[in-house]
């Protein structure tokens, strides 16, 4: 007997998620309205990637329209909360997290979505932290061991982004948030971003979908209201990873001041090996190990193709 046949819904890939072709997306924009131009897109754009306004209202304005929904939905639900227990607490922010690999392009997703929510349908307050800034000091990581590890769940101070988002939470004023240097690849030390109960935070970073051990009880996750992984075969991110590291070599790595100014001296040849060595020993390990194995808890998974283009997404039933 074939039982797959006798049952119709295990003849199908089980699955939480609804899949949309790029097209199939697009159709849900309806009216929302494009209020960026070029000049405005290329600010948002990070280094070696690529991004389109045709992008911009194929993919992420019907996004924003969800996300619109969601969050009214949100403002309700609260509104009802505190009427059943006959108090009023102060606005909260909607957290938005954004996972992913290094070299995906989740940064240039934070800034886009923060600048489209921000104007659209009304100004709205709109902050981002990145979860860099929470990675323990260089002089902490090389101590114990684990410059190797960086990036990894081992490396980030936990107990403080989960401080730091439950004061969020909980309608904290001034919130601050450690600030972390690409550039001399550590945290500033005494410099610090603000958070001060805007309406919408979105918070980027490899770890924002992860579990720990250490902290089993309470995840980044319990404090997130929307979550977005953006996705893509690892080829491409090794491609995109060796691409960014070559045009590092000839821009930020240069700098004096810069932590991998050693890079600058390498020859093509030797930097490529160098930068295909780095994301197979560390990024490629770290993707595979801790990052991948959490796409499927977020609610939105924006899957790209060449160009940073997205072929498809796949929205939470």
């Amino acid at each position: 007997m074939n039982f797959a046949k006798k049952n119709p819904i295990l003849a199908e890939e089980l699955t939480p998620f609804l899949t949309f072709s790029r097209q199939q997306w697009a159709d849900l924009r309806k009216s929302v309205p494009l209020t960026l131009t070029e000049k405005d897109l290329q600010p948002l754009i990070g280094f070696n990637e690529e991004l389109s306004l045709d992008e911009v209202q194929t993919i992420y304005l019907p996004l924003i329209r969800l996300l619109h929904y969601y969050i009214d939905e949100n403002i309700r639900r609260r509104a009802v909360l505190n009427r059943f227990l006959s108090n009023s607490k102060p606005n909260v922010p909607y957290i938005i997290s954004i996972a992913g690999s290094v070299s995906v392009g989740k940064s240039t997703t934070a800034r886009l979505l923060q600048s489209l929510l921000a104007s659209w349908p009304c100004a709205k307050k709109v902050d981002l932290i990145t979860t860099d800034g929470f990675l323990y000091p260089l002089k902490t990581l090389q101590e114990k061991n684990l410059l190797e590890k960086k990036g990894f769940p081992v490396s980030y101070d936990t107990s403080r982004l989960l401080r730091f988002l439950a004061d969020i939470k909980s309608g904290k004023r001034h919130v601050k948030a450690p600030v972390y240097s690409h550039l001399i690849y550590d945290i500033i030390p005494d410099e610090f971003n603000e958070v001060d109960q805007p309406d919408i935070l979105i918070l980027e970073g490899l770890n924002v979908l992860q579990t720990s051990a250490q902290h089993s009880k309470l995840f980044v996750s319990d404090f997130v209201d929307f979550s977005i992984y953006v996705d893509a075969d690892e080829s491409l991110l090794k491609e995109w990873y060796v691409a960014r590291f070559l045009k590092f070599r000839q821009s930020a790595f240069s700098n004096p001041n810069s932590y991998f100014k050693e890079y600058a001296k390498l020859s093509q040849e030797e930097a490529v090996a160098t930068a295909e060595k780095i994301w197979d020993n560390i990024n490629g390990l770290n993707l595979n190990q801790n990052i991948l194995p959490t796409r499927e808890r977020a609610n939105l998974i924006l899957t790209k193709g060449e160009n940073h283009t997205i072929k498809s997404v796949k929205l939470r039933k």
